[in-house]
């Protein structure tokens, strides 16, 4: 066996020993008796493909710890569909990695390999119906509204007050009392759908959580800094980065486009402050407003 070839067969095997530590974890956490019956299955297939790699390789390896833990608790922290996502990722490499080298070398296996890493990303997809993914919606709904409407509430106040603590107290006003209206407009909104009263409670609950924090992030600079125009600059670079990081999040767990997503929501979020910047500078002018 050419040294390359070694090489690439060992990587297989550790990849396969990491993988097979990291869905036995994952199992262990699974609430879900169906997640965790097809994460074990998953994972005895990987411990099945490393050992046959040793067979070949003649060597033990080690798994990749880094890798087991940054996963794991990328699945505790943001969901299971969110970690196994980007853990599919990986296998679809794994697939192309397999099929590539199964030209180049005679190696049974790794024909029945391919099929079954293409059969868990399969299974990984079907997998799991977590909570808060059904509830994409009104995530959506309280974060996008919060971004469009507090980004050009504080950027009209900046220009209009051109004081930090003022216009935080003021943004942190509108921005408790609007999150409490998207809660209760979100409830009578599912409940009219027919829904029942607990899951309208739920859509409601995520709407006001979504829109809360982000009002949070966003007012957060015109407390840490005295100069109005830095802490704007920094509210638009919280929100640029709020969207970014949520629609990454949607783009992996629910297989949408990130980077139309991402532009749409930038877009409107920045235009609207920019028109809001515009307004609160003909109130300021032609008004004579001091403060």
């Amino acid at each position: 066996m050419a040294p390359e070839t070694l090489e690439q067969l060992l990587i297989f095997q550790q990849n396969e020993l990491t993988e097979y530590y990291l869905y036995q974890r994952l199992a262990r956490q699974a609430k879900d008796e169906h997640n965790r019956k097809v994460l074990q299955q998953i994972a005895t297939d990987e411990l099945r493909h490393h050992d046959i790699y040793q067979k070949y390789t003649g060597q033990k390896v080690k798994p990749r710890q880094w890798r087991i833990f940054k996963y794991y608790w990328i699945a505790r922290l943001f969901g299971l569909t969110f970690g196994l996502k980007l853990m599919e990722r990986g296998e679809e490499r794994a697939h192309q990695a397999y099929e590539k080298l199964g030209m180049k070398v005679e190696i049974p296996e790794l024909k029945q390999f391919a099929s079954e890493e293409e059969e868990h990303e399969h299974q990984l997809l079907n997998l799991i119906a977590e909570e808060r993914l059904n509830y994409v919606s009104s995530i959506v709904l309280g974060l996008n509204d919060a971004l469009v409407e507090l980004t050009g509430t504080l950027a009209g106040l900046t220009f209009a007050l051109q004081n930090t603590k003022l216009i935080a107290l003021t943004g942190l006003i509108t921005g408790v009392a609007a999150s409490f209206s998207m809660g209760a407009s979100e409830y009578l909104s599912t409940k009219a759908e027919g829904n029942d009263s607990q899951e309208s409670f739920k859509s409601a609950l995520y709407t006001w959580a979504a829109y809360v924090l982000t009002v949070i992030c966003l007012i957060l600079p015109y407390l840490l800094t005295g100069n109005f125009f830095s802490a704007l600059i920094l509210t638009l670079v919280a929100a640029v980065l709020i969207i970014m990081v949520f629609n990454f999040y949607l783009a992996v767990a629910k297989d949408l486009s990130f980077r139309q997503r991402f532009l749409e929501m930038t877009a409107i979020s920045l235009g609207v402050a920019a028109l809001s910047f515009f307004i609160g500078y003909l109130i300021r002018t032609f008004m004579g407003i001091e403060v």
